[in-house]
Parts: C-alpha cells; sequence; structure tokens
C-alpha cells in the first residue's frame, strides 16, 4: 500500500510563541500540541515521553538552550554563558541514554563559547536559534539519507518486524528505521509492518501504528512476546529498528527488548537492521558496558491504561533500554552509508572529523 505523500502533524517545532510539541503521551486517541517557553517545561516534557526518540529529544533540547537564551536578561555575551549554564544542566539530566541529547547540547555549547568577540547577548542568541533550527533541519535531511541508504536491504514483499518507535514521531523528520520502510514504499516495493506493541509503555502500538496508520501503511500491531512465533512461521523477512546510542565497537542501545529480538532473529537467520544517525554514536564508548541504561519509575510497568496489574508490595525492575552486542547486527544504516561487519572498522570508516 502506497503511504501519503503528505503529513497533516509533526513532532516538533519552532515558533515565535513557543516550542511546540505533540504530546506523544495522548497518542492514538488525542492529537494535543504543547507550546512551551519554560526550560523546566521541557525538561519535564523529555522526562515523561511528551517528546521521545533520540533524535528528536536532542532537537527539542536545542531549542530550548535557543529560547531560554532568547529570553535570559543577560546584556552581554559573558553574561548570557552565566546564565545558560543551568539551561544546560538541567537539559543534561533529562534522559541518560539518548546521546544526541548530549550531542545537541554539544553543539549548542560550541555555538555559544565560539560566538566573535563583540557580539552582545542578542547577536549570540540568534546565533544559539539558527544553530538549533540547523540541527532541526539536518535531522530532517539525515532521516531522509538513512531512508535512500536502507532500501537496498528491502526485499519486495518484504514483512518487516520493528520494535518501539523510530519513525517520524521520534525525530524532526521521517524516522530512522520508518524512513526506510517509507522509502521502500515510495520506490514501489510491497510491504507490510509488523509492530511490536513495546511494553511498558505500548509505543509500538499507540505510536508506530498510529503513524504509519495516518500514512496509510500495511500495518499490524503484535504482542511483544509473539515474535518468535512469528518468525519460526515465516512470516518475518526482517528486522528493523532504531538506537538510542551506539558505541564504537557496533554494540547498540535500544528500547528494552531489543536484544531479544536479535537472539530471535539470528536463531532464525533473519537479518537484524539498526537504522540510527551518526549522531546516535558515542565515540567514547568502546562497548555497549560504558552505555548508561536508564531505569525508570515503578508505576510504568505496575500499572496499565491507569489499572493497577501488581499486587501490593511487589518489586518492579524497569530498564528502559538493552545493548544488543555487535555480533548480532547485520547492518547499520545510516546518513553516510550501510556498514557491515567488521563494525568497528565500518564505524570508524565514517567517524566525522571533528569528533
Amino acid at each position: 500500500m502506497a503511504a501519503s505523500s503528505g503529513r497533516t502533524w509533526s513532532t516538533l517545532r519552532w515558533s515565535d510563541d513557543g516550542i511546540v510539541l505533540l504530546d506523544q503521551r495522548r497518542l492514538p486517541t488525542e492529537e494535543v500540541y504543547l507550546t512551551l517557553t519554560e526550560v523546566e517545561d521541557v525538561a519535564q516534557a523529555i522526562e515523561s515521553l511528551a517528546v521521545r526518540g533520540a533524535p528528536a529529544i536532542g532537537c527539542t533540547a536545542a531549542l530550548a538552550v535557543a529560547r531560554a537564551a532568547l529570553d535570559a536578561g543577560a546584556r552581554d555575551a559573558e553574561g548570557l554563558r552565566r546564565e545558560l549554564e543551568p539551561v544546560f544542566a538541567r537539559l543534561e539530566r533529562t534522559r541518560p541514554t539518548a546521546v544526541n541529547l548530549f550531542w545537541a547540547l554539544g553543539r549548542m555549547r560550541r555555538a555559544l563559547t565560539s560566538a566573535p568577540a563583540g557580539f552582545d547577548a542578542s547577536q549570540v542568541s540568534q546565533r544559539l536559534l539558527d544553530e538549533a533550527l540547523a540541527i532541526q533541519a539536518e535531522d530532517v535531511k539525515t532521516c531522509d539519507s538513512i531512508g535512500r541508504n536502507g532500501l537496498e536491504l528491502v526485499p519486495d514483499r518484504a514483512r518487516v518486524l520493528t520494535h518501539c518507535n523510530a519513525g517520524a514521531l521520534a525525530t524532526a523528520g521521517a524516522g530512522t528505521a520508518l524512513a526506510i520502510v517509507r522509502a521502500a514504499i515510495r520506490a514501489g516495493r510491497d510491504l507490510s509492518v509488523l509492530a511490536d506493541e513495546t511494553r511498558p509503555l505500548l509505543q509500538g502500538a499507540r505510536l508506530t501504528a498510529w503513524e504509519l496508520a495516518r500514512d496509510g501503511v500495511d500495518v499490524a500491531v503484535i504482542a511483544d512476546g509473539a515474535a518468535g512465533a512469528l518468525m519460526r512461521a515465516g512470516e518475518v523477512d526482517l528486522v528493523v529498528v532504531g538506537a538510542d546510542r551506539i558505541a564504537v565497537n557496533g554494540d547498540v542501545a535500544n528500547k528494552i527488548g531489543t536484544y531479544g529480538l536479535a537472539v530471535l532473529a539470528h536463531a532464525h537467520a533473519i537479518p537484524f537492521i539498526v537504522a540510527a544517525p551518526l549522531s546516535s554514536v558515542d565515540w567514547d564508548a568502546k562497548s555497549g558496558e560504558a552505555i548508561p541504561i536508564e531505569e525508570r519509575d515503578r508505576e510504568e510497568i505496575a500499572t496499565l491504561a491507569g489499572q493497577t496489574v501488581l499486587p501490593d508490595g511487589v518489586a518492579v525492575r524497569n530498564p528502559a533500554f538493552d545493548v544488543t552486542p555487535a555480533r548480532l547486527v547485520t547492518a547499520i544504516v545510516t546518513e553516510a552509508a550501510v556498514l557491515r561487519p567488521p563494525l568497528p572498522a565500518s564505524l570508524a570508516a565514517v567517524r566525522p572529523p571533528q569528533v
């Protein structure tokens, strides 16, 4: 089924009134937009998953710095730097695993500290806004490049299994994993998507299914535990997922449950594809052991649709991410190229010169 070429909704955008975010906590039943002007409100939107997905988090944080700069009371560049320091610190505390957050804030810091001598606060603020909007615009192009590069991995009539949401809702553009799906459909390939529901917060059922259905893509939601049985039945041709952080050896951190899918795909000789921008690579992390894993609130496990599903007093473990070792990854699709094993060498070959 052909995907729609026009999109009537947006994940995030800049406006003079504030940073406009589609509140993903309300999907799929309500399409509600938040207009935020305060850094604390943006930080809480990131922490509560009103906005989520590593590239979208990075874009949002950059816009928050720009907004804070424009609203600051400082008159000179040095005063602005001092005023923005707690802004950076607050945003850095929101989500520890998604490296795009720190990558985007790093770019904003460099734009702030490298402003030409003699710039006043208003000129530096405009420089920060320009940088934030550039990060957002680059993400749109990056998503398109990931989609084009990933085409070679998608056969006609492919049945694609995905996990969590690595689509337009997770980026400023067409997504990472779902950018490949969209590119394949635009290229005329007949394919369908199986979306893991992705417990505990159902990002696959609530978000991936919502955006693909809006685009007219053939999508069905499955329980997380059904993936292995469907692979064994020959109903999955490839697995495509996103990433929140990639180590230089090719280990990949993504939504909890991804590692299990990779093991299942390996057992059934099904390609396991990771789609992510180079901004998701942590060039300081030698392996997945160096990636911090966020542990989220007990209530995300203990409740479902507002109803308590656990007995009182029962403990919960709620890691938000897991790490898939490089040996289980068939390829990593980036905006630069499709990277194949040995992944350490492939990643080193596309490392940007400034990092």
